[in-house]
């Protein structure tokens, strides 16, 4: 299905959208005669004729092209036909942006005004010149995630959502698409003409919203995650015929790292997550007890930087793909991975970094009111919804205080509930310190909530709480209620692997067991020899960021002796 494009090859008479790009020299570096000289044992040359497209918004990009002779203008292309500027390039300026390190869909058009001369690197041989150039290779690598940056808070590139901007499916697309670092433009029909005509055109019920519209005017209603991932050329299958050295299982911070540091070490990784990247930490507001950063670094910025450099050293990361199961017979030397298609993926070790899924408290009427005024995280789109409002949040750990401190530059007042006495022993000090100098939060302990209450609208309205000191029953009228109450592990999918866990789900390691024989058995390595787990999932890990992303650089070692061992022949 495709809406038809009103103004097509309609040109935006607003100005370039570069020239509202900070960091501009940064984000558009010149190339010296010298540096391109360096460059060229990366590439190839290719010429094109005026006109001719360089790369196609929608389509996988061929890498990074350095331009040698010509120039090249960069537009902007929307799913209603309207083209807008984005930058002219010239000599000794290079076209790309981090989705060239994986051969991702471009994100916007490229043609040669006039005669052009290229010198294009293709996505591995770039992520060789990075490594191998390392100077030239930061400025590089700098400027392809500024640009990655500039269009995602200048909504360049990427699909237009249509609908209410305070409804259940926009809300979970916005956060799917922001979470994954995708470029996006929201249109609300009650302020925007073109956005009330499709949704008059395509979605005669408020059940079809919202309206999602790819750069090639395809419309899809209320698509799923994976929908719009497919929509977008985010999901791409395992190769059956390839052999990884290891797959990673969860995208999170200890995920990312080992990731980060098996690939940089030249072992072949695969890596898959349900959803996106960073985890549980990726919706941190504010991270500020991580070494090295000492004002603070949002959790999407520390998994997007690690993304990033995954990325940049060949770790091929799939997301929105699950792993459904785990085949550990090896009986060709490999592991099997079933994922959520029902291809298998291939590999010789397998690290367990699936993290914890939010859990979902005892709470009458939860599951109506997830989604309508009921989170698990608390980011700007969330918390664009609670302004000027009296806000509800749950929990008593450092999550929690993140979120509440963040919450609080944005609602009027925020409860904050804690089923126990205190928070020191479940809280860094400095979020406590933070917290009891905030006057808008205020700190209810020994109080639990019981039940939800909607309105007209079927969104939550009304939170029913209680002191679990006394039998009184209590109610505040609020719209939002945030729940930061600790998680369960991710584990379903060892079932029937062999792999054991605790009483709670949580994987066991360095447990020796029957299947590793008289062999030392590595911290991290489970009952399963040549699998391991890392971070939140792993029984007894401290479920810190700093920890978790410590364990996914000590898990690398362990699989190297793995890996050497299982290639040794038998004597």
């Amino acid at each position: 299905m495709g809406v038809e494009a009103s103004t097509e090859n309609k040109t935006d008479g607003s100005a370039p959208l570069a020239a509202a790009f900070p960091r501009h020299e940064q984000t558009f570096p010149a190339l010296t005669p010298e540096e391109i000289a360096r460059m060229r044992r990366f590439g190839d040359i290719r010429t094109y004729k005026n006109g001719d497209m360089l790369f196609e918004t929608g389509k996988p990009g061929p890498g990074m092209f350095v331009i040698l002779s010509g120039h090249v203008a960069i537009t902007h292309r929307d799913g209603f036909g309207h083209v807008t500027p984005v930058i002219d390039q010239v000599p000794g300026q290079f076209l790309a942006e981090t989705g060239q390190l994986s051969g991702r869909p471009a994100l916007v058009d490229g043609h040669a005004e006039g005669d052009v001369e290229t010198l294009l690197i293709p996505p591995e041989r770039l992520r060789a010149l990075l490594v191998a150039e390392a100077d030239l290779g930061e400025r590089i690598m700098r400027a392809l995630i500024l640009r990655r940056v500039n269009m995602i808070q200048g909504g360049v590139g990427g699909p237009v959502l249509i609908g209410p901007s305070n409804s259940r499916g926009v809300i979970g697309l916005q956060g799917f698409l922001t979470r994954n670092g995708i470029p996006h433009h929201l249109l609300d029909p009650e302020r925007d003409h073109d956005a009330a005509e499709l949704i008059a055109r395509y979605s005669p019920s408020p059940e079809d919203w919202p309206l999602v519209v790819a750069v090639d005017g395809t419309v899809l209603r209320n698509p799923s995650e994976s929908e719009l991932a497919r929509l977008l050329g985010m999901i791409r299958g395992a190769a059956s015929d390839k052999l990884y050295d290891v797959a990673i299982v969860g995208c999170g911070p200890a995920g990312l790292a080992t990731a980060v540091y098996a690939a940089s070490e030249g072992l072949s990784v695969a890596v898959l997550d349900v959803r996106s990247f960073g985890g549980q930490a990726g919706a941190s507001a504010r991270i500020e007890n991580y070494l090295g950063f000492p004002t603070g670094i949002s959790g999407q910025a520390l998994a997007g930087r690690a993304f990033t450099q995954a990325q940049k050293f060949g770790a091929e990361i799939m997301i929105p793909i699950g792993a459904k199961a785990l085949d550990c017979a090896r009986t060709d030397g490999a592991f099997g991975l079933t994922l959520d298609g029902g291809e298998v993926l291939r590999s010789r070790s397998v690290v367990v970094a699936s993290g914890a899924r939010y859990r979902r408290p005892e709470i009458e009427n939860l599951e109506a009111f997830e989604g309508r005024g009921v989170w698990y995280w608390a980011s700007p789109i969330e918390a664009r919804l609670c302004a000027e409002q009296d806000i509800v949040l749950v929990g008593g750990g450092n999550s929690a205080g993140q979120a509440a401190v963040f919450l609080s530059g944005h609602a009027r007042k925020v409860y904050m509930v804690i089923r126990g006495g205190g928070l020191g022993a479940s809280m860094s000090r400095y979020l406590i310190e933070r917290i009891e100098a905030t006057p808008n939060i205020e700190l209810m302990f020994n109080s639990e909530v019981i039940g939800l209450e909607g309105g007209e609208d079927a969104s939550l309205a009304r939170v029913r709480w209680r002191s679990r000191l006394g039998p009184d029953v209590y109610m505040l009228d609020v719209r939002n209620l945030f729940l930061f109450v600790g998680a369960d592990p991710a584990t379903g999918w060892l079932e029937g692997c062999g792999v054991k866990v605790d009483r709670a789900g949580f994987v066991l390691t360095g447990v020796q067991d029957g299947k590793n024989g008289e062999r030392p058995v590595p911290p991290l390595e489970t009952t399963v020899p040549g699998v391991f787990a890392v971070g939140d999932v792993r029984s007894g890990s401290v479920k810190r960021v700093g920890g978790a992303i410590g364990e996914g650089a000590q898990v690398v070692a362990a699989l190297h002796g793995f890996l050497g061992d299982s290639a040794k022949p038998a004597l």
